[in-house]
Parts: structure tokens; C-alpha cells; sequence
């Protein structure tokens, strides 16, 4: 049974209207990156709380915390970062969460990626360490602009901090965004650590966001493999069909509903159960 999920925050700042938009849909689950206009990280300790009671009275469990750490250029401080991280650690554990979405810094442009290879897989090392004193597990996400934005790298990462504590999270549509053809190119490399996938389609020409099923994604041919290998885990919708930017983007209740209903529609066509 696959578990869906979803950035409920591309719904609406409010969490109560992303909390009944999401069960309305049938979701059991969000991930949690913003309410009320703010970070879930820069939360206070009155707002944890009333968005755990919301949740709870939605009946709704949090999938992953949609956290932005590893949102930095790699030459940034990472002390303060690393105190950050501790503290999405806590957040998790404060909504239950087994998951906390990571990055793996951003490169300033003319980079070479080997050139900072060290400084990367050394904070990749020291934030699945905190994660392991959490008992959380970190997905990397392979954003855009990111040492991890080409799957080979993002193997790089994963094998060589070789963690438990560290695993994959998929994006097709930032695959896309990069050039990659994501199930041709990445998904027999990447399988064995991937556990979550991001529902998000893309064209190859221009890196317009589309939904599921609509782009160069390959979304068909990943769901399919994905059911021929046993995965069993959650998919994580986010649309970003109206607004993108660098630490997220929003959708608004129509559109999150047209992007559940494409991959919902998918999974029924392929006669997968979900929930």
C-alpha cells in the first residue's frame, strides 16, 4: 500500500485550510514546510503547538519535516547551520515525523563540484550524525543549483557518508530541471537508497512544472519499477503549478487538487492501492 502525501503549504499560508484540503483529498499524511506564512523550522514554541493540534484534529500524520537545511552556498558558515539542524531534529520528534527533507548546499556559479566534494560530504557526515543521536532519517533531495542535483553525485553523497541515517529522497521534475531523463538515467543507479519519492513533472525544454504524468519526468515508467521492486513507502505531492522559487513554491486548492487527482488517476490506471 503506498502512502500519499503532500506540501501542504502550496495549498494556503493557513494551516487549518491546508489541514481540511488535505483530508478532504483522502490524505493521511503532509509533509510539513510552512504554516501561516513561516518557516516550520522558525516556528515558535506556541505555533509547534497549535499546528499539532490542528493536525490532530485532522486526524493527519506528518510524512517529513520539508525542512530547508542544506538551503546554504557551500562556502556559508555551517556552525549555525548545524544548531539548525538540531533543532529540525526536534521538530520532527515534536510532530512525530520520521523524516527531514535535506539539501546538499548550493554552489556559487562557475563552480567546479569536485573543488568542494570534501566540504559537502564533511557537513553531509555531521548532519546524518545528528540524525542518528535523533533517531530521524535524512532524505536528500536532488534540487537544482545543489553539489547533489545530477544523480551521479547524489550517489556520490549517500555512498560515501554511508549512513543509515541518510537516504534518498526522488524529484523528477528537478532531474528534468537539470537535464537528466530521470528513470533513464537515474533510477537503476539511485534504487537501492531511495526511500521517498516527490511527485513533481517538468518539460525538458523549457523546465516548466506540469503535473504528474505531463512532462519529461518519465513518472509512468518510475511508478511502474517502483511496484515491480516492492516499494512501499510515501509519495509526496508537490505541484509548485502557480509559483516556484528557491525554497519552495505554491499551488493553491485547485491546482494541488488537479496535481492529487493526475497521480491519483495514474495509480489507478496502473491498479495500485494507495492510501
Amino acid at each position: 500500500m503506498w502512502t500519499l502525501s503532500g506540501f501542504s503549504d502550496e495549498i494556503s499560508p493557513d494551516l487549518e485550510l491546508q489541514a481540511s484540503t488535505a483530508t478532504g483529498l483522502g490524505l493521511t499524511h503532509i509533509e510539513f514546510r510552512s504554516a501561516w506564512n513561516t518557516n516550520v523550522l522558525d516556528l515558535d514554541a506556541d505555533q509547534l503547538a497549535e499546528a499539532k493540534r490542528i493536525l490532530d484534529a485532522h486526524g493527519l500524520k506528518v510524512s517529513s519535516i520539508g525542512s530547508p537545511i542544506g538551503k546554504i552556498f557551500i562556502d556559508e558558515d555551517f556552525a549555525p547551520h548545524l544548531d539548525r539542524m538540531r533543532h529540525a531534529a526536534d521538530v520532527a520528534k515534536h510532530f512525530g515525523a520520521p523524516y527531514i527533507r535535506i539539501f546538499s548546499f548550493f554552489l556559487r556559479p562557475d563552480t567546479d563540484p569536485a573543488a568542494v566534494r570534501e566540504e559537502v560530504i564533511n557537513r553531509m557526515r555531521a548532519l546524518a550524525e545528528v540524525a542518528a543521536e535523533a533517531d530521524v532519517v535524512l532524505l536528500h533531495e536532488n534540487e537544482k543549483e545543489i553539489y547533489g542535483d545530477i544523480p551521479e553525485r547524489c550517489l556520490d553523497i549517500v555512498e560515501t557518508v554511508d549512513s543509515p541515517n541518510l537516504r534518498l529522497a526522488w524529484d523528477s521534475a528537478n532531474f528534468v530541471q537539470v537535464g537528466v531523463r530521470p528513470f533513464s538515467e537515474g533510477y537503476a543507479m539511485l534504487r537501492p537508497h531511495l526511500a521517498y519519492i516527490q511527485i513533481k513533472d517538468a518539460h525538458l525544454a523549457d523546465g516548466q512544472v506540469v503535473p504528474a504524468g505531463r512532462g519529461d519526468g518519465e513518472l509512468l515508467d518510475t511508478v511502474r519499477a517502483l511496484r515491480g521492486d516492492g516499494f512501499d513507502g510515501f509519495f509526496s505531492l508537490e505541484p509548485h503549478l502557480s509559483v516556484t522559487h528557491s525554497l519552495g513554491g505554491f499551488s493553491g486548492p485547485e491546482l494541488f487538487t488537479e496535481a492529487w487527482q493526475a497521480f491519483t488517476d495514474m495509480l489507478k490506471a496502473e491498479e495500485i492501492p494507495f492510501a
